[in-house]
């Protein structure tokens, strides 16, 4: 089956790094489309959780799916995040294809413009309490954890449906949190008195297309969602946003009926960053 084309592809709060990442489910989908711009929203690689040394095949895999995109001279934008803001210091770098950004405005057709940016300096908990932040951070990586053993008890045992602690626990507090911080509408106010078209955040792990108005104007606020649990990609062609939502049973006949891509070793990956680095010092 033909990959799927795709203007602008929207990915955010992977969190490769973490136990709760769907990598596997991921590389399916990334592998069935075939995007001319990917937005990494933020929260891709979660370095919060890197003292775990949690960094199986299946993540790494994801990289070096990113990097053959960015080989292809697909142009790709790293939006950075809080569980990933110790890339902000590289805010600006252009690498090949890639740029690494704190927020990105692009250009769409009919003169329309999204910006793009994750939504944690909306977030108070994440400017003023950052340790409780992480804590809580430890604790729904957990909690995904328990969820899995529940729904392997509840699918296999119980024979019932899957089960979900974690994100009822991470609707209620991502919830509260939206609501005294009133997160969409403060992104949407910003994107109308600048005169967007589109705002375009990630960080709550709510997938999201909705139009808000206010007495100034009005936009279109969307939210990429995640691949913990929501398993959601924000999709744009030919004027339109669509939010994407993985089917298990649809990707499986999609890709298994597809030859293997290529993809960088880890060698060719160093070598191919090296290269990149060493011409950008050249063109400095």
């Amino acid at each position: 089956m033909k990959k799927r084309k795709i203007e602008i592809l929207v990915l955010s709060d992977i969190h490769l790094g973490t136990y709760g990442c769907e990598a596997k489910r991921l590389l399916r989908y990334l592998k069935s489309v075939n995007p001319k711009t990917v937005v990494l929203n933020g929260d891709i690689i979660d370095i919060w959780q890197f003292s775990k040394r949690y960094w199986p095949t299946s993540h790494m895999k994801i990289v070096k799916y990113l990097m053959h995109l960015i080989n292809k001279k697909v142009t790709v934008y790293y939006v950075t995040g809080n569980h990933d803001e110790m890339l902000r210091k590289f805010s600006g770098l252009k690498m090949g294809s890639l740029q690494i950004v704190d927020k990105v405005i692009l250009n769409l057709g009919n003169n329309e413009k999204a910006w793009f940016f994750h939504g944690d300096v909306f977030d108070v908990t994440m400017q003023h309490s950052k340790w409780l932040a992480k804590l809580g951070a430890v604790g729904y990586d957990t909690l995904i954890q328990l969820n899995r053993f529940a729904n392997f008890i509840s699918e296999h045992v119980f024979k019932r449906g899957k089960l979900s602690f974690s994100k009822r626990i991470k609707n209620s507090v991502k919830g509260a949190v939206k609501f005294i911080n009133s997160f969409e509408t403060t992104a949407a106010d910003i994107g109308i008195s600048n005169q967007y078209d589109y705002v375009v955040c990630g960080h709550i792990h709510q997938p999201e297309i909705r139009k808000i108005t206010n007495r100034h104007g009005s936009i279109t606020y969307l939210n990429s969602g995640d691949w913990i649990e929501n398993l959601t990609a924000l999709e744009y062609n030919k004027g339109e946003w669509t939010l994407y939502k993985y089917n298990e049973s649809e990707m499986k006949s999609e890709v298994e009926e597809q030859p293997e891509e290529a993809v960088l070793s880890n060698h060719k990956l160093f070598e191919n960053m090296v290269s990149d680095f060493n011409l950008m010092a050249v063109m400095k």
